[in-house]
């Protein structure tokens, strides 16, 4: 049995994986939904990166978790990426779904955001937190009208202090093995990084035709794309 730990992105929790967690029970694993601090049910709670990172450490190693498959959308790669260095032999493999990637001494906003006055200039008009997403922002992305009012009506103010935060990988991510989901209408081609990791030779890319929230447009492919990458991981 494999156990899924999925962590959604920027402004989500646990709830956002409703839909396809059922997917991956119903396959005989153990699927656990996890939300990060200061978000959703846990907002109040004071965050950083590396606050989150630490989330979901321990909640691998709180519940003895083994032959782990850990999920990271969006936002989330970049504490998911630095948790799969640091579960050990507890780890089967790593999917990050339309996401960024963490690079050692770099912060989720190094390479795109536009500068770091700007974040904090975003920041300091929200209270210290990046406001959530809105109907505009999910606009071309394969979501049906309920699904973006379930999407932005659940999302709740992202911890600021995350976005600035540096990496720290304990291993590099290129050794490790994983699976990458490029959401194709989310823009047609990964990223340079995570181009070269796919070129190391550990690394798997699986498309999906959806947009950038699949577990809300696309929910059973996204769950039959995890299985697969369990299948997978089992054969490291």
């Amino acid at each position: 049995m494999t156990d899924f730990v999925l962590v959604a992105g920027a402004w989500l929790g646990a709830w956002a994986w409703q839909e396809v967690v059922p997917h991956l029970r119903a396959a005989g694993h153990g699927a656990h939904p996890l939300t990060l601090s200061g978000l959703a049910e846990r907002h109040g709670i004071p965050a950083g990166q590396q606050t989150h990172v630490q989330d979901i450490v321990e909640a691998v190693e709180r519940q003895d978790l083994r032959d782990v498959v850990l999920v990271g959308h969006s936002y989330s790669g970049i504490p998911v990426g630095q948790a799969a260095g640091r579960i050990g032999d507890r780890l089967a493999r790593v999917v990050f779904v339309d996401s960024d990637v963490p690079a050692d001494g770099e912060s989720f906003v190094s390479t795109w955001w536009e500068g770091p006055e700007k974040l904090a200039a975003v920041l300091a008009a929200n209270g210290g937190f990046w406001a959530p997403l809105t109907e505009a922002d999910c606009a071309g992305q394969d979501l049906t009208p309920e699904q973006t009012a379930r999407l932005v009506g659940g999302a709740t103010p992202h911890p600021g202090a995350s976005l600035a935060e540096p990496a720290v990988l304990a291993r590099p991510l290129g050794e490790l093995p994983a699976t990458y989901v490029k959401c194709l209408l989310d823009g047609p081609e990964p990223g340079e990084a995570v181009a070269r990791l796919l070129d190391g030779g550990r690394w798997r890319l699986a498309e999906m035709d959806t947009g950038h929230w699949p577990m809300f447009s696309r929910p059973d492919d996204l769950a039959r794309i995890l299985l697969e990458a369990a299948g997978e991981g089992r054969g490291n």
